[in-house]
């Protein structure tokens, strides 16, 4: 949720460390600060509230040039506040041993408020309202010579989850990071080492990285690092290279991340599909999945468990499931999914859906579905991410890194895998082969319909002039467009901050319909599949009403065209596609509504990209 940022090394840690938080600034943050250890072995730290430019400008008016030349050690760190709020003395990096000792964490320690009581009573003051601080009071107390140990013993005593970077005048040349439950990455340079939160802080440096695990602790120096356990028994990484080029996380000559990600679509689908239809069989090839025909064939049931964006993806996954595969589904929010004692079986597969494959909620109930005997696979984004690891068995997306707060080409790539994934169980059951050709054509031509829509950018921004002033919105579609309306009610929630609810279409006349009138614009999802015509039932009562009706609705339909204010066409499509091409044409809507409303896109306010706390 929060970003770290850690540096040992031959160059200038501030440089490298400032770089390192803009990275990670797109995730969303209201505070920043640097500890520096410097060459005449003290400790420099700043902190700033406001965006990492405004910590930079601090930098420069308090640390003198030549001392962040110099300094080749430091720590810092991004904050989206949590405990107490966004103010200076909140920001991170927290002190301790008389200023000596500086410690940047993410995550939520749970018992805080007892240690702290502990802490006060041996005279500790604090000055903070944070969970952070106690952290950083603690591991000094435990300081007897190595800090390696204080942290390990430090954090034995912690409930919670962190991802830790310690610095101290005392250990001059090293930090010490551990994690449990927030990522942590150490890149390996040639006399350097950094640590990040997440892999794009390191990527311009390095490509040899190492993914800390739940309960790893290490001493990171310029020559390298050295895991342990938190009882400092020796552990091995393995060291991995990241796949994807830097000029994947710049904006390319795009005004936002959010938009060029939207227009990367049509070439992250081709990855997600590429090599994974099978046109002599009609099925769908996913060797990660470590099933064969035999074991999906005895899979009675699946549980989709989620958050957010990814959930409406695994919503939209039941229609696919159930109706291509015969196989019940149940999406499931990851949040509430272990507290509900869930009922699993050894012929249930959990399939846990994650763009960072960090989602503590979503982790959270990839440990209660292993604890239950279920298969459980994980769907991500990132290689070696945590879900990706503890499932043990299921599908990366290969879309790319994704910058923007909002996801976009995430949320496409997880529709279109659980597609595939729906296939090949469908042609373990009563699938035919036919059938089975027929769905990996469609697949197949993803890319080119989403190109269709992504063509209509000029004729869409023209349309969200129009609707750019509301402050409410209504979202409609029926069946496995259902979730999709959820999902285009969230993104313009999301970005342009106008209360946007969706519904499933049928439900409008069950109370919301009160609510219309000529301010309430409504967002039909009117594709020329099973279920239109009731859906332009709704819409006729919408606009008895008053109510402006903005529909989405097939090239040709000339029909349902006919029936709305204003219309976004669509490339004909089944409706097991529909969903992908209806969410690109949503994402553009959002994002030039949030244009001509002025908001921060790529970093909407009080948003962050990857919740990794409950």
């Amino acid at each position: 949720m929060c970003g770290i940022v850690g540096y040992v090394g031959k160059r200038s840690a501030c440089d490298i460390l400032v770089s390192g938080l803009r990275r990670l600034e797109y995730r969303g943050y209201d505070s920043a600060g640097v500890a520096l250890l410097t060459q005449g072995g003290g400790l420099e730290v700043v902190k700033q509230t406001g965006k990492v430019a405004a910590l930079e400008a601090r930098l420069s008016e308090t640390v003198a040039a030549e001392a962040r030349a110099g300094a080749c050690a430091g720590i810092a760190h991004t904050r989206w506040a949590t405990h107490g709020l966004p103010t200076e003395a909140n920001a991170h990096p927290h002190l301790a041993d008389g200023g000596r000792l500086a410690l940047v964490h993410n995550g939520i320690i749970e018992n805080y408020a007892a240690l702290r009581r502990q802490l006060e009573a041996r005279g500790c003051v604090f000055v903070s309202q944070t969970d952070t601080e106690v952290l950083a009071h603690l591991v000094a107390t435990f300081d007897a010579g190595d800090l390696l140990a204080a942290v390990s013993q430090a954090l034995k005593r912690v409930e919670g989850t962190y991802g830790v970077a310690v610095v101290s005048t005392r250990y001059p040349g090293q930090l010490v990071v551990a994690r449990r439950g927030s990522p942590l990455v150490i890149g390996l340079g040639e006399g350097e080492t950094i640590v990040a939160s997440d892999v794009s802080a390191i990527v311009s440096h390095t490509r040899q990285v190492v993914y800390l695990q739940d309960g790893d602790v290490a001493r990171v120096a310029a020559g390298g690092a050295q895991i342990y356990t938190l009882d400092q028994a020796v552990v091995d990484r393995e060291v991995s290279c990241v796949e994807w080029e830097i000029g994947a996380a710049e904006k390319s000559g795009y005004e936002h991340f959010m938009l060029k990600e939207i227009f990367e679509q049509p070439a992250a689908l081709q990855n997600a599909i590429r090599g994974r239809l099978d046109p002599v069989l009609g099925t769908a090839l996913l060797s990660g999945l470590n099933l064969g025909p035999r074991e999906l064939a005895s899979i009675r049931r699946l549980v989709i468990v989620a958050c957010g964006t990814s959930l409406h993806a695994g919503m939209v996954g039941k229609y696919l499931f159930e109706g291509l595969a015969d196989m019940p589904t149940d999406p499931e929010q990851a949040a509430e999914f272990r507290y509900c004692n869930p009922i699993l079986g050894a012929d249930d597969l959990v399939v846990a859906i994650s763009q960072s494959g960090e989602t503590a909620d979503t982790l959270a109930a990839v440990r209660e579905g292993i604890q239950k005997g279920a298969l459980v696979a994980g769907l991500c984004n990132v290689v070696g991410s945590t879900i990706a690891r503890e499932a043990g068995r299921g599908v990366y997306l290969h879309a790319g890194p994704e910058i923007g707060v909002a996801s976009t080409k995430a949320f496409t790539a997880q529709v279109t895998v659980l597609l595939m994934m729906a296939l090949k169980l469908g042609r373990c059951r009563r699938l035919s082969r036919e059938a089975g050709l027929t769905l990996c054509e469609e697949i197949a031509a993803l890319p080119g319909k989403v190109e269709a829509v992504l063509a209509q950018n000029d004729a869409i921004a023209a349309v969200a002039a129009k609707y750019a002033g509301a402050e409410n919105a209504f979202f409609i579609g029926r069946g496995i467009l259902y979730p999709t309306a959820l999902e285009g009610a969230l993104k313009l929630k999301e970005i342009s901050y106008i209360h946007a609810e969706g519904y499933q279409a049928a439900e409008l006349k069950h109370g919301p319909i009160a609510l219309l009138d000529e301010r309430m614009p409504v967002i039909a999802l009117l594709n020329d599949i099973p279920g239109k015509e009731k859906t332009l039932g709704n819409v006729q009562e919408c606009r008895a009403r008053r109510a402006p009706v903005l529909g989405l609705v097939t090239e040709d339909d000339e029909e349902a065209a006919r029936m709305v204010c204003d219309t976004i066409r669509l490339p004909r499509t089944s409706a097991y596609t529909a969903p992908v091409v209806t969410a690109v044409a949503l994402q553009l809507l959002s994002y030039h509504v949030a244009r001509l409303r002025g908001c921060e896109i790529d970093q909407p306010r009080n948003l962050a990209k990857s919740v990794t706390v409950e």
